[in-house]
């Protein structure tokens, strides 16, 4: 199957976070953990939300900061404190009666690994290790944290066709 055709069925996004949406760094005192998250990358998961397409989470660390940006973000689908990915992947196709086919994963690490395997579209991020980069079909150029959710989304929004489109919108305001 080509690129494109791949491309044309995804439905679902999913991401990791820590090295993902996040540049890895975490921040913990006696009371707070601070994270850093890129505006943009904000951005791009509201342009594949306005063409449809359902954005999930689903995270090894539990964290309220991930809470609250997703929550932000309008992503209900917000999985966290998970250490076998592949079986909440699972149930949200089941939940949401989709195919692996239709999701895109973005990723960093080995636990980004089983699921990458079995979901139509992986992704990698330019930080990720060597491991994920080789089993993806996309490694973005930016790091995580740093925009690369929205570099793999407008990637994605370009083959489907629905860049100009979506970018439209916001010239014509």
């Amino acid at each position: 199957m080509d690129l494109e055709a791949r491309v044309s069925k995804i439905k679902m996004i999913i991401l990791d976070v820590d090295g993902t949406l996040t540049d890895g760094g975490i921040i913990l005192g006696p009371d707070i953990e601070l994270k850093r998250f890129d505006v943009q990358d904000g951005m791009g998961i509201a342009l594949a939300r306005s063409v449809g397409l359902a954005i999930g989470i689903i995270t090894g660390r539990r964290s309220t900061v991930v809470e609250n940006r997703a929550a932000e973000l309008g992503i209900t689908d917000l999985h966290q404190g998970i250490s076998d990915k592949n079986e909440v992947l699972d149930q949200i196709l089941l939940e949401k009666s989709l195919g692996a086919e239709n999701i895109a994963y973005i990723g960093d690490d080995l636990p980004d690994i089983p699921v990458m395997r079995k979901v139509g579209l992986p992704i990698a991020v330019q930080n990720a290790v060597v491991e994920v980069k080789q089993c993806c079909f996309h490694v973005t150029r930016a790091t995580g944290g740093h925009g690369a959710i929205r570099e793999a989304i407008d990637w994605i929004l370009d083959l489907r066709g629905d860049k100009s489109d979506v970018y439209n919108r916001f010239y014509e305001k």
